[in-house]
């Protein structure tokens, strides 16, 4: 297996964050539903065709793209060991779908795909994290079909995501808040400037190139009480790195604005606050005649 993304695939085959995403695998695919259907329904996926999910992680788009496709495949390709560990699991104990999944472990930048394979390359926020993108989607077009789709969800800027200003703003009153991403760097909000990305695709030579701006409201932590919703955001990377040097007083005084700062937005269904992102599509050329 090559890979050129060191950095990212030591980072998501060890640590707390990887462990976090396992752990809490149904919990995130719930808050993020609203995403996956967004992506499944601008690539309108035929039966009989074949899906490339980048970035596939624990496997829920990939898994949900091979139930549309059948009898054709649907391939994830992810760095991650343990989120596809969990991948082939839930896939083995599926009855639908499960002889045309494959998970593989490989970086997307370089990875030898068949050429031309792919009919639809779909990505739930899978793409924002290539050392080299434009490489990385110039292969990802070389195993895409000539007019083939590719599909993906990428975050709009942090300003425009509710879901982690009214968290972070309240644990802000008590920690320093982290540094903000560059954005032109491997990241959550690598693509938030959508110039950027079409500049990305353009030089990857994807055409006919959309970008537009969607918005809905999730359920922090897949639902549940608003202890719920806390717990998910104290354990995840926002809440432990602000967290991390915080004596246990501080912690316990952020942790009790958090959930202030949560409960009005909570209902019996769970916690709802706003989302924020570019739903991106773009065409694989034909060949000059």
């Amino acid at each position: 297996m090559t890979i050129a993304n060191t950095a990212q695939a030591e980072h998501w085959n060890s640590g707390e964050d990887v462990a976090y995403w396992v752990d809490n695998q149904a919990r995130v695919d719930r808050m993020l539903e609203p995403f996956a259907d967004l992506i499944l329904q601008a690539a309108a996926l035929r039966p009989g065709s074949h899906a490339l999910d980048v970035g596939s992680g624990c496997g829920a788009t990939t898994l949900a793209a091979a139930r549309l496709v059948m009898p054709g495949t649907a391939v994830g390709i992810d760095l991650s060991g343990p989120m596809l560990a969990r991948a082939r699991a839930r896939a083995s104990e599926e009855t639908a779908g499960l002889g045309s999944t494959l998970f593989l472990q490989g970086d997307a930048q370089v990875h030898p795909f068949e050429p031309a394979r792919f009919d639809t390359v779909i990505s739930r926020f899978g793409t924002m994290f290539f050392a080299d993108p434009v490489a990385a989607f110039a292969n990802i077009r070389s195993a895409t079909r000539p007019a083939g789709r590719l599909v993906f969800a990428c975050w709009q800027p942090l300003a425009a995501n509710e879901w982690l200003l009214v968290p972070g703003a309240a644990l802000a009153e008590h920690v320093p808040p982290p540094a903000l991403e560059t954005g032109d760097g491997p990241g959550m909000f690598a693509f938030a400037d959508p110039d950027r990305v079409r500049q990305i695709l353009g030089a990857a030579g994807w055409r006919d190139i959309e970008i537009t701006p969607e918005q809905t409201s999730i359920l922090v932590g897949g639902g549940g009480s608003v202890d719920d919703a806390v717990a998910f955001l104290r354990t995840g990377s926002m809440g432990r790195t602000m967290l991390a040097r915080a004596d246990a007083a501080t912690v316990d005084r952020a942790v009790a604005s958090v959930r202030d700062a949560l409960t009005p937005y909570a209902d019996a269904e769970g916690v709802h606050l706003g989302a924020a992102v570019w739903l991106v599509q773009a065409v694989a050329p034909q060949p000059a005649r």
